[in-house]
Parts: structure tokens; C-alpha cells; sequence
């Protein structure tokens, strides 16, 4: 996987590692040795075909080191095994948690890749039994797994959806204890955050995050400063993918991803955020 450029398309990730961490993020690489703020999250936090994604934006307008460690295709569980990840958002002066989809963890019916969290890796012994007619060898991707599943059997589908969303809420709360109270989540999607049945939205299965509810993130907020409310404008959903980077053969995905204006909203609630929360003394 390339790191660094996309396709001769001309942006550089300048792809960094922290500490023990396997991961690679985005870079340059931050100094970790003075106050700073961490953003964990999925493609958006990691600025996918962006030149300055949100994390940059807010580092700008607030004149703090912003350390992104957002993870392409990364879910909750990319962080919450990972100590590195964990004892620097510990440190952190503030933690913004972008809100990721419960299909990107390993849970009772499957396991994911322990990085790349959209990769289904085996089913459990309770899903084959629950779906016994159908060969789980055909999947890498859990996106694809759950679309047959749920074509196969919408009834059955109800117990995986609820399996993930309760094994979603645990791994959050799980994460959430050992980055501490300074941590804030962050909805940064398309879709309102709402308890809107997820087969009632017109994406159905293609929508992020995947199977979160309103409702799951209220059971969150105890732990945290502040849930920030990020859904683009109309108009910023309009730019499409104006000014962002990518090769001819990824136009598809580029017109997938959040643009240049989701972005700069998004930072301008986060940094409304920031200047709310009172920093710790450095």
C-alpha cells in the first residue's frame, strides 16, 4: 500500500510512525515533548485525497499542534489494542474522536484485520451456524459480507446488527476509559446524527458510520467533554470533490469521500470546541 502519494496524483501523506505503534499516519511528524491535540479517527480523519484535512485545519486556526493518527479504512479497533495510540491521546491536552462504524471492529460472529478494519479476516462458529448457506471464504471486506448477509436474510441480519452495536459501544467505552476525560466525539458524516432505523436511510448499507444511533452515542457522553455535530452543508456537499487529489482511476472513490468544505466546517466546530474546553496547564 502506498503511503506517501496517491498514484502520481501529487499529494504526499509524508507517512509517519509513533513510538511502537504499527500504524502509519499522516504526516509531517509532530513533536510530542509540548502540549498538543490528538485526532483519532478513519479515512475522514486522515484527510484521504485532501491536502489540508480537518486535523490541519484546526492546527491552523488555533495555532496548537494537531496530531493526526487518523487510519485509512480504521475503525475502533486500530486504536483501542494499540498502547502507543493510547498513552499519546493520554497525554494529549485534548483527544477529538472521530465517530467510526461498527462494521470495523471484530466482534462475536467475525474478526476484522487488527489495522486495516475493513478487511474481514474468519467468521465465528455462532455466524455459520446462524447463516449456514453461505461460504464465507468469498469475503475480504465487511461491507461486501453484510450486503450478502442481510440479501440472504434480513431477520437474521437483526442479530448481527445488534451484536455489533452492542460490542461497538463496549470497545468505545473501553477506549474511551484510557484516553481519560479530555476527549471529545466528533459525527462527521452526511447523515444526522439520529435514531433513524439504518435499513430507513436511502444509503442503507453504504452510509458512515455504519449502525450508529443517537442513542449509542448518548450512552458515550458521560465519558467525554463534548459530542461535536459535524453534517456538511448543502453547499459544502456541492464542491464535490473540488480541489482535492487524486488519479483518474480513483475518481469514484474521491466522489465518495467528504470534500475540501465538509472539512473546513468541520474544523470550525472543532475549534469552536477547543476554545470551549479550558487546555490543561502545559
Amino acid at each position: 500500500m502506498k503511503h506517501d502519494e496517491i498514484d502520481g496524483a501529487g499529494l504526499h501523506y509524508a507517512p509517519c510512525r509513533y513510538g511502537l505503534s504499527r500504524i502509519f499516519f499522516r504526516g509531517p511528524k509532530r513533536r510530542l515533548d509540548r502540549p498538543y491535540i490528538t485526532f483519532i479517527g478513519g479515512t475522514e480523519t486522515f484527510g484521504k485525497f485532501i491536502d489540508r484535512p480537518l486535523p490541519a485545519l484546526v492546527e491552523r486556526d488555533t495555532g496548537r499542534t494537531c496530531v493526526n493518527l487518523g487510519c485509512v479504512n480504521g475503525g475502533v479497533d486500530a486504536f483501542v489494542n494499540d498502547p502507543t495510540i493510547m498513552a499519546t491521546c493520554r497525554d494529549a491536552d485534548l483527544t477529538v474522536v472521530q465517530v467510526m462504524g461498527a462494521n470495523y471492529l471484530s466482534n462475536r460472529f467475525y474478526s476484522v484485520h487488527p489495522r486495516r478494519n475493513d478487511r474481514f479476516l474468519r467468521a465465528s462458529t455462532v455466524m455459520q451456524a446462524i447463516y449456514s448457506d453461505v461460504d464465507f471464504s468469498d469475503f475480504t471486506f465487511t461491507r461486501h459480507m453484510l450486503t450478502v448477509l442481510y440479501a440472504k436474510s434480513p431477520e437474521r441480519f437483526d442479530i448481527v446488527v445488534s451484536e455489533l452495536r452492542e460490542a461497538w459501544v463496549a470497545r468505545m467505552r473501553n477506549m474511551l476509559n484510557q484516553i481519560g476525560p479530555r476527549a471529545v466525539l466528533l459525527w462527521f458524516s452526511r447523515e444526522p446524527l439520529s435514531d433513524t432505523p439504518w435499513d430507513a436511510r436511502p444509503g442503507k448499507l453504504s452510509v458512515d458510520p455504519l449502525f450508529i444511533t443517537a442513542s449509542m452515542i448518548d450512552q458515550l457522553r458521560p465519558q467525554v467533554l463534548d459530542v461535536i455535530e459535524a453534517q456538511p452543508s448543502d453547499i459544502a456537499l456541492s464542491m464535490g470533490t473540488k480541489g482535492m487529489y487524486f488519479s483518474p482511476v480513483q475518481t469514484k472513490a474521491a466522489s465518495e469521500m467528504l470534500g475540501i468544505g465538509c472539512h473546513q466546517e468541520a474544523a470550525a466546530k472543532v475549534v469552536a470546541a477547543v476554545n470551549r474546553h479550558a487546555m490543561r496547564a502545559a
